[in-house]
C-alpha cells in the first residue's frame, strides 16, 4: 500500500486530465493481453464519456476534444469487432 503523501506529491505536479490520460493508457495496455476488440472499444467509449464529463475548470479544453474523439472511435471499434 502506498502512503497518501507519495500519491499526493505525485498528483500535485499534474492536472486531472493528465492523470486521467495515464489511467486510460494503463487500462488500454491492461486490456491488450485479453485480445478482445470489444473490451478495448468499451474502454475507449467509457473514457470518452469520462473526459467529456470532467469539469472544464479542472482540465484544459483539449481533453474535451480527446473525449469526443474517443466517443467516435469507441463505437466504431465495437461495431467492427468479431462476435
Amino acid at each position: 500500500m502506498l502512503p497518501l503523501q507519495l500519491i499526493d506529491s505525485f498528483l500535485l505536479e499534474y492536472n486531472v486530465g493528465q492523470a486521467l490520460l495515464l489511467v486510460f493508457v494503463l487500462a488500454t495496455v491492461g486490456t491488450l493481453p485479453l485480445k478482445s476488440q470489444k473490451i478495448v472499444a468499451l474502454n475507449a467509449t467509457l473514457f470518452g464519456v469520462i473526459f467529456l464529463l470532467t469539469p472544464q475548470s479542472l482540465v484544459p479544453p483539449h481533453y474535451m476534444y480527446l473525449g469526443i474523439a474517443l466517443l467516435v472511435v469507441g463505437p466504431m471499434l465495437l461495431t467492427t469487432a468479431n462476435r
